[in-house]
């Protein structure tokens, strides 16, 4: 009778983790998981899913009449692939329009210059003095004023990087920079294209205004035009005309389209893949993100034949590339299913090989995180802890405690192709995706036949990240 007492005192002197059951992936799962991994490198699924939205619908600009037929296509794409449940969910959004574009050197040395708005951009017809700025800091140490009645260039040159970590300054040119140049009193501004390339395809990409503002035309440079800009401004004042047809007009619905593998055993419990299903409108959206669609649609139809365990979710999200709409919606509908999402992992990175592994489980479930590390380190792909983070879309419902895993693409290339018109189908190397399809195969079948669960848990909405 004395020990249930003994027992009960134990436990709560035991530290937390000692009194958490770790989670165990079966050893027959990790035998399966190799044959998995040869079967996803024959594969072509991820190609031929590739292929055909970038051929069928082409450009998908969020609220566009492609955008309907994205979303069309992927009902029709995941019942092909015989996933058991395909649904839709509403996403509402301020709709965004591109119609024309143009920008030219006036003066002694006239001549065009290759530019494209920034979505957001409003449009109008400015024409002024080049003031140029080296990055966003020499921007923001200009004084009060000194800009009126001119246009803002903001010259900053991306340096290339394999997880592309030199975004957060090429893309925070791209967010901040119009509200800055606002505030020194610009009634334009231009960019370099936060691009790694040489080439005069023009990348775009969302901004915004801080509250409070009145929006002025923005635009990207490509990085040969901003090149030649800047020598022209470095010989004297340079002025330019920059002209955009561009805006908002009203509100759209699209849908986040959901296809579903049913758990054999747990069909409660989610294994979620994403990518988003929305492209600018420049290129085909091939790295960005039909590939990503691909791979997580093929890991699914892939691994039904097996009856995994758990439900493998597969999400194609609306309107990444305007603000994570899709994302937001899908987390503040399944906000009080957190805990049934057991985790999840995002292709949004282009179709580069997959090259690093990590996960929030890391610490928390390590047994389990070094076996699908070891199953996937036949691919090439290393264990790094602490060095991934989840992607785009499926961010806001990790803020709510939902688990991540991280299957980090080889980015060295990925910038010289995003938000631009060359982002094609033809960039795409099929052994490159096919490795790909396979490191998600791998990770969702183990996540799937995992015995416990990867720390997936609510929390309060302003608890750190």
């Amino acid at each position: 009778m004395r020990l249930a007492p003994l027992l009960l005192a134990l436990a709560f002197a035991l530290p937390a983790c000692a009194l958490h059951a770790q989670t165990r992936i079966p050893d027959a799962a990790v035998d399966k998981a190799g044959q998995l991994r040869e079967q996803a490198l024959a594969s072509d699924l991820g190609w031929k899913i590739t292929e055909s939205l970038t051929t069928e619908v082409g450009p998908r600009l969020a609220g566009t009449e492609a955008d309907a037929r994205a979303v069309a296509w992927a009902k029709a794409k995941f019942a092909e692939l015989g996933y058991d449940k395909v649904w839709t969910e509403p996403v509402t959004f301020p709709k965004w329009e591109r119609r024309s574009e143009s920008a030219e050197v006036l003066g002694e040395h006239a001549q065009p210059l290759v530019l494209t708005a920034l979505g957001g951009s409003p449009g109008g017809t400015v024409e002024g003095e080049v003031v140029r700025f080296a990055d966003l800091d020499a921007l923001k140490a200009a004084p009060e004023g000194s800009l009126a009645g001119k246009i803002a260039f903001v010259d900053y040159q991306m340096k290339r990087q394999r997880d592309g970590g030199d975004y957060r300054n090429g893309g925070g040119v791209r967010w901040g920079g119009p509200s800055l140049a606002i505030r020194k009193g610009a009634k334009a501004f231009l960019m370099r294209s936060a691009g790694t390339d040489k080439s005069r395809a023009a990348h775009t990409g969302n901004t915004g205004f801080e509250d409070g503002l009145e929006p002025i035309p923005s635009a990207a440079l490509s990085t040969i035009d901003a090149d030649q800009l800047a020598r022209l401004v470095a010989l004297g004042p340079t002025r330019v005309r920059v002209a955009l047809d561009c805006g908002f007009d009203g509100e759209y619905t699209s849908q986040n389209v959901i296809g579903e593998i049913t758990g054999s055993e747990r069909p409660d419990e989610v294994v979620l893949l994403a990518g988003h299903l929305d492209s600018w409108d420049l290129g085909t959206g091939a790295i960005d993100d039909a590939a990503g669609i691909a791979i997580t649609m093929a890991t699914g139809a892939l691994l039904k034949p097996l009856q995994p365990k758990r439900s493998i979710r597969v999400v194609a999200f609306a309107n990444e590339e305007q603000g994570l709409w899709g994302g937001r919606a899908y987390a503040e509908k399944h906000a009080s299913e957190v805990a049934k999402h057991v985790i999840s992992a995002e292709s949004d990175f282009g179709a580069g090989r997959i090259y690093g592994f990590d996960s929030s489980a890391r610490e928390g479930e390590k047994a389990a995180f070094d076996k699908i590390a070891a199953a996937l380190a036949p691919l090439g792909i290393e264990a790094m802890p602490g060095e991934g983070s989840p992607e785009s879309d499926i961010g806001p419902m990790t803020r709510q405690g939902m688990a991540w895993a991280w299957l980090g693409h080889d980015g060295t290339h990925y910038f010289d192709l995003h938000h631009n018109a060359e982002d094609t189908l033809d960039k795409v190397d099929p052994e490159a995706l096919a490795q790909n399809v396979a490191a998600y195969t791998v990770f969702t079948w183990l996540a799937a036949q995992a015995e416990g669960d990867f720390g997936s848990a609510p929390k309060a909405a302003d608890a750190e990240d």
